[in-house]
């Protein structure tokens, strides 16, 4: 509660609060009730099974929500505490399907994406998530306003409208925010809240941004890189996998080979990999680890591409690693398949494990010093074996770097 109290969503006035008192007096009621519920949930899905589909599903929910809070007209507090457990709720059908590890949830999720996700809801299910949310919200009594959310038919106030516009916006948002289906909901959106369109698509932009910080302040940084326009040009699609470069990635090894001649240094020469295998061999997302003096346990050293922000804390692995992630110690350079457990660092990030990726050691005689691992975030797309020749030039490179170093 301290923590969201102090965050620039709650606390306009930005003065410190350091008791649950002040924090009640601050904010009001209203907003520790919409703090409560919201974190319950929270906790709850993700205790029980943090599977990439739920965590990207509560990434829409979190997001519709902020939307609708930010986006209400006046400065009538309970009025935002609904709209924002409204959105938060609206989908709780599909947040509550996503949390169950059942066999239909497997089975869902291994054909999705799909042209007409409701049919193959119905299809595996015997019903729909609106269905279930309808249902839950029912059996739940979860309210009045919800109740009027989640109903078929015309909305029955401004604020129902801009909830259900919320909700729409999280899920359009994800394909950018120039499309023509976004132009025609920021029309819909500017009539609920009586404003001109320009000047909402500048909130909802900014709005993206306050979603981040409230998904840090519930305790959930790991969808950060889930949200919208967070951490790559909101101009792009996620919907295809970036391709590799012959060309560049031949100017790249070129300005390698030109380096290792001259005076080798291991952190250009890896850095100038990273970027390679970024924007060269065309993956979205590039880490590599790497042990300390005297550790038995990779970190991350360079970093590229959207959704990695997390990465430098959580994205760890003992070189003596037992479990799961085990997989990614490999010996040779190859395209890893999805783990059959799942994530592999849920708590660090929803797609690691759960995509094929990219995989090399670096190696100091017989010991592994580091590793490069390299993916494509949410896409599904596995990586060419093209791309796996380019990746492994330019791993070798990394490596001619630290052998010639030991030899020095």
């Amino acid at each position: 509660m301290l923590r969201l109290s102090n965050s620039a969503f709650y606390n306009h006035s930005r003065v410190q609060v350091s008791t649950v008192s002040r924090a009640i007096t601050l904010i009001g009621f209203d907003a520790v009730k919409s703090m409560a519920i919201s974190s319950l949930l929270i906790d709850t899905l993700i205790e029980r099974n943090p599977r990439p589909h739920l965590l990207k599903s509560l990434a829409r929910a979190l997001h519709a929500a902020v939307q609708a809070r930010c986006l209400l007209p006046g400065k009538n507090e309970q009025a935002r505490e609904e709209v924002f457990i409204g959105a938060l709720l609206t989908n709780i059908g599909e947040l509550a399907f996503w949390s169950c590890p059942t066999e239909q949830a497997g089975e869902l999720a291994a054909r999705l994406p799909d042209d007409n996700p409701t049919a193959l809801q119905k299809e595996i299910l015997g019903t729909t998530f609106v269905e279930i949310t309808r249902s839950l919200v029912d059996n739940w009594k979860l309210g009045q306003f919800i109740h009027d959310v989640v109903s078929a038919g015309r909305p029955t106030s401004p604020a129902v409208s801009l909830v259900r516009h919320s909700v729409e916006l999280a899920r359009e948002a994800e394909q950018g925010w120039r499309t023509p289906a976004m132009e025609k909901l920021l029309g819909a959106i500017a009539e609920d809240v009586n404003e001109k369109t320009a000047t909402v698509r500048d909130q909802v932009r900014l709005n993206t941004s306050e979603a981040e910080e409230i998904a840090v302040s519930f305790g959930i940084p790991q969808i950060r890189g889930l949200l919208p326009g967070g951490h790559e040009n909101s101009e792009t699609t996620d919907r295809e996998a970036p391709m590799g470069d012959p060309a560049l990635q031949l100017s790249i090894l070129r300005e390698i080979s030109s380096t290792l001649a001259s005076q080798p240094d291991l952190n250009t020469v890896c850095q100038m990999v990273v970027e390679g295998i970024h924007r060269a061999v065309g993956m979205r997302r590039v880490v590599l680890l790497m042990a300390g003096p005297g550790s038995n346990q990779l970190i991350p050293r360079k970093l590229l591409g959207p959704g990695t922000d997390n990465w430098r804390e959580g994205f760890t692995i003992d070189r003596d690693s037992k479990g799961p992630v085990k997989s990614l110690l490999v010996d040779h350079c190859q395209i890893l398949p999805p783990h059959p457990d799942g994530p592999l660092l849920p708590d660090c990030d929803a797609w690691i494990g759960t995509r094929p990726a990219l995989v090399g050691p670096l190696s100091a005689g017989e010991r592994l010093v580091g590793l490069f691992f390299a993916d494509n975030g949410q896409l599904q797309a596995t990586p060419s074996q093209d791309q796996l020749t380019a990746f492994s030039h330019f791993i070798q490179q990394a490596q001619l770097c630290v052998t010639l170093l030991a030899r020095a």
